[in-house]
């Protein structure tokens, strides 16, 4: 399709920016992956275009999920698993490492059939999305634009240790670690600087504190010397206030604020990134969730109530706020980023049109993407979907896709490969 010039006509453009309205009579041309021309459909010569009419449908820019973890589905388990073993089996010999690379690229795929155009991987095994993500690129597989920090780094003890993340134990093997990841030629690099819900048996104490401050300055020094930027799982105060102070870029999750906090946000020009999915089956007690234990349910209520509050509070102060899915968790799957949408306009009280905006153009310029992708503008990639109804209306209408346009290729009729008891929980507790 990119060797000649395709002609979009009939739909309703929701462009993507912050006071987006819908556009109609206009033709949105591409060619050679990116939008050439938006212009009147009076006037508009397709002469020499593919023409695709979308009989009155919504055409908006490409989904963007700025947290999720690639190699997992968000499928269920009925009893827990060893992820630790699994990982090494995963990593350790050709026949797993191929078996890991097909997952996530199943499961990238899948994500874009559901509208998703660009994902921000934040922990993998080894260097299985970059290795996909290239594949992507190169032609080699049908997926998103995959932006990866591969396996991340964290401590003993600490979140992810030995599955999604090497572990560190000194600001030497920190240093190590960064160039070993920098070989496999990430896009960022990703710290687990706190615990999260499953890490403690405390009540009230999730995300503590585990990743010591020098470690935390050493890998973003070496990080940023090779030009990549650092995201951290952070989900306490004390792990915000460590990871800004020592130079992270984007606070994965977030904890309740203060003044400090967020004067640390604004001279660092840091971001946050909300993740509400995770939670959520824990704190509305979910039937079927592995393992539910009280502890669990608490400390996830006390998450979800600090990412809400600095959340609102980092709108209030112009602090940029972007959205993901952290997919993989249970119940959290690669195709489910548009009920993160519908989250965030329920928990943290914003438009649908604000939602929308934050999913496309805002989570582009946190990532650093916005020159290329996040809006439907002309010189951007042809990155668009089309959906039946109008999500400013009602977001649940992105769950619904028609048409996946990716670096101008079409995808009509996309399938997503759904998982029906996921589906089934999901859609009774929905807030």
């Amino acid at each position: 399709m990119n060797n000649y010039r395709t002609a979009f006509i009939n739909g309703i453009i929701l462009d993507g920016t912050r006071d987006m309205v819908p556009v109609k009579d206009k033709v949105i041309i591409v060619e050679d992956k990116k939008i050439v021309s938006i212009e009147d459909k009076s006037s508009a010569n397709l002469s020499d275009c593919r023409v695709v009419d979308l009989g009155g449908k919504y055409i908006l820019p490409g989904l963007i999920n700025l947290h999720a973890h690639l190699p997992g589905t968000g499928k269920p388990t009925k009893k827990p698993m060893n992820l630790e073993l699994i990982c090494k089996l995963l990593s350790s010999n050709p026949l797993g490492q191929r078996i890991g690379k097909g997952m996530v690229a199943s499961n990238a795929k899948n994500a874009l059939m559901a509208g998703v155009t660009t994902i921000r991987s934040l922990g993998g095994i080894a260097d299985f999305d970059s290795a996909v993500r290239d594949d992507i690129k190169n032609g080699k597989l049908i997926g998103p634009r995959i932006i990866t920090a591969n396996s991340a780094i964290t401590v003993k003890g600490g979140h992810m240790a030995n599955t999604f993340a090497y572990v560190a134990s000194s600001k030497e093997e920190v240093v190590e670690l960064v160039d070993k990841i920098a070989k496999t030629k990430p896009d960022l690099i990703k710290l687990m600087i706190t615990g999260g819900v499953m890490d403690t048996n405390e009540l009230g104490l999730p995300g503590m504190l585990l990743m010591p401050a020098e470690y935390i300055k050493t890998a973003c020094d070496r990080a940023h010397s090779y030009g990549y930027k650092v995201a951290a799982h952070v989900q306490g105060y004390d792990g915000v206030i460590a990871a800004l102070e020592n130079g992270v870029d984007t606070i994965e999750h977030g904890a309740s604020p203060d003044d400090k906090m967020l004067d640390l946000f604004n001279k660092k020009g840091a971001a946050q990134v909300v993740t509400l999915s995770p939670a959520i089956p824990y704190v509305q007690r979910f039937q079927n969730m592995s393992n539910l234990s009280e502890v669990a349910v608490e400390n996830s209520t006390v998450i979800i109530k600090g990412m809400v509050e600095l959340a609102k509070e980092c709108l209030k102060n112009k602090i940029p706020v972007g959205i993901g899915t952290d997919s993989s968790c249970t119940y959290v799957t690669q195709y489910g980023f548009w009920r993160e949408i519908v989250h965030f306009v329920n928990y943290c009280g914003v438009s649908n049109s604000f939602a929308l905006h934050t999913a496309t153009l805002i989570n582009a310029q946190i990532a650093g993407i916005d020159k290329i992708t996040g809006s439907i503008e002309v010189g951007k990639m042809a990155d668009m979907i089309v959906v039946e109804n109008n999500p400013l209306e009602d977001l649940s209408a992105l769950q619904n896709v028609s048409m996946v346009v990716f670096e101008g290729n079409l995808f009509i009729d996309p399938k997503v490969k759904k998982i029906p008891e996921v589906e089934t929980v999901l859609d009774e507790h929905m807030a």
